[in-house]
């Protein structure tokens, strides 16, 4: 199978914060199979590190007030452009990401607490047909 991957699992030092997700069980999950790798909040021109963002009333900002929504919009959009591209038959991405949260997202307020809901990359693949999981449910 094609692959595409939070590059954040992979271990790549693409996180806010400037670190990464590496999962074992995602790595092994991978074993015999084609990865793409992508981080849709750095090909949308963010860097590394930034400041953490949520998605407040559908739009995403950051936790200084600045509206960063373009950027990961655009990030996710050349994400999908990769997916597309090479064909992809499932996308693995990290739980909770304004980009990559599959079944849950922080709720806005930078206090740390979850809700439903799906970050701008996970919603536009779905949106597109492709088949995404959560990290967390391998």
């Amino acid at each position: 199978m094609k692959i595409l991957v939070s590059a954040c699992l992979l271990g790549e030092n693409c996180k806010y914060n400037g670190k990464n997700n590496y999962s074992e069980r995602v790595a092994k999950y991978l074993e015999g199979h084609e990865v793409i790798p992508v981080c849709p909040e750095v090909l949308g021109g963010l860097p590394t590190p930034r400041d953490p963002s949520e998605i407040v009333s559908g739009e995403v900002i950051n936790c200084k007030g600045v509206n960063v929504d373009r950027q990961f919009r655009e990030g996710a959009e050349e994400a999908l452009r990769i997916a597309k591209e090479n064909g992809i038959d499932l996308a693995i991405l990290q739980s909770r990401s304004p980009s990559c949260g599959v079944k849950q997202i922080y709720d806005g307020n930078f206090t740390g607490k979850l809700i439903p809901g799906q970050g701008v990359f996970a919603q536009l693949l779905e949106k597109n047909g492709f088949r995404v999981m959560d990290c967390e449910e391998i």
